[in-house]
């Protein structure tokens, strides 16, 4: 657990309250079924880092299925840490489907970070969205995080609209703030917060 240091008002989350329970199995529409990674997904998760479209929006890719199996515990610890969640987005648990995670978690002021992908062969279908409103409906109501945020690349196209579709406007533009295989861009800023309709 993160020390912490003394707040002149009480955190929106307290410290533990996440990992005093073990990381939530969220479900969505159509059978999707959002569960933390098992050891039997490594291959599909490899295999996923081959896809152009992943590669050209996530910079950081695993190597090998040993990899994949330390990203896996980084994201158990990072449970157990509170410092994010990764799950698997699967039809009825067991297909893959894609990956969402919540990063840079901030319980003092109950922020968050999200990010997604999916599989070429589950795009089109609105998983995407539909995994990102699963989340968002734990994350600002039983996690008690007030405000989450993504950011993206303005040029794709594709992570705007599941951005949009799930409830995120747009808040504006981050100039030159990310750096992809072809260089720098800009990026779009979405957020949601607690209340919104």
């Amino acid at each position: 657990m993160r020390s912490r240091s003394r707040l002149s008002t009480p955190p929106a989350i307290p410290a533990g309250a996440l990992a005093a329970h073990p990381q939530p199995v969220l479900a969505a529409p159509d059978d999707i079924v959002l569960r933390p990674w098992e050891p039997s997904d490594a291959a599909v998760f490899l295999a996923a880092y081959q896809d152009p479209a992943i590669q050209q929006w996530h910079t950081r890719q695993p190597a090998s299925e040993a990899d994949v199996n330390d990203w896996f515990g980084q994201y158990r610890r990072s449970w157990e840490q509170e410092e994010g969640a990764s799950w698997a987005v699967t039809r009825s648990g067991d297909q893959m489907l894609g990956r969402i995670a919540l990063g840079s978690l901030n319980l003092d002021d109950g922020v968050a970070e999200c990010g997604y992908w999916v599989l070429p062969t589950a795009r089109g279908a609105g998983v995407a969205p539909r995994a990102l409103a699963a989340v968002t409906a734990w994350a600002l109501a039983e996690a008690g995080f007030h405000r989450l945020h993504l950011s993206h690349s303005t040029r794709n196209e594709a992570s705007c609209r599941v951005a949009i579709k799930a409830g995120f406007p747009l808040e504006g533009t981050k100039r030159s703030e990310a750096i992809h295989s072809d260089g720098r861009h800009d990026m779009h800023l979405h957020a949601r917060i607690r209340g919104d309709s």
